[in-house]
């Protein structure tokens, strides 16, 4: 044994760990077709922040952004043909993602900016004052 792990032959390899983790367990989509994309979000300066990895889609045409009881989705199509003398290659596919917004959120406020194949939606969150309200105990 050399402390390697050996494949029997035949077997297929295991498809990276660390690509489930940010693309979810292969199969696991609800719609065929259907892929997640990849986000990152922040919350600072009474604004929420979501950043989302959208290369090669036209965002005029093909990206979808709503916000609806305190969810926002992202909704976006990308449809790519590349023909060269002997062989045409094609990527096409649906994306979306959901994220629940935090607390007092003014989704009608909201805004997006695309640049280098990243979309940046900038949501207000005003801050709520949360004050300490003591209730008195009565004796009966």
């Amino acid at each position: 044994m050399t402390g390697m792990i050996e494949r029997l032959p035949g077997w297929p390899t295991l498809p990276d760990l660390f690509g489930w983790v940010e693309t979810g367990f292969p199969g696991a989509h609800p719609v065929p077709g259907l892929h997640g994309i990849r986000i990152e979000e922040h919350l600072a300066d009474d604004k929420y922040v979501l950043r989302a990895e959208l290369p090669g889609i036209d965002p005029a045409k093909d990206v979808e952004i709503t916000v609806a009881e305190g969810v926002l989705t992202l909704r976006a199509e990308r449809s790519e043909e590349t023909t060269q003398k002997h062989r045409t290659e094609f990527r096409y596919g649906t994306f979306a993602r959901s994220v629940r917004l935090p607390a007092g959120a003014k989704g009608d406020e909201a805004t997006a900016e695309y640049k280098d194949g990243v979309l940046t939606v900038t949501i207000p969150v005003p801050e709520t004052k949360t004050g300490t309200t003591t209730i008195p105990v009565r004796q009966g």
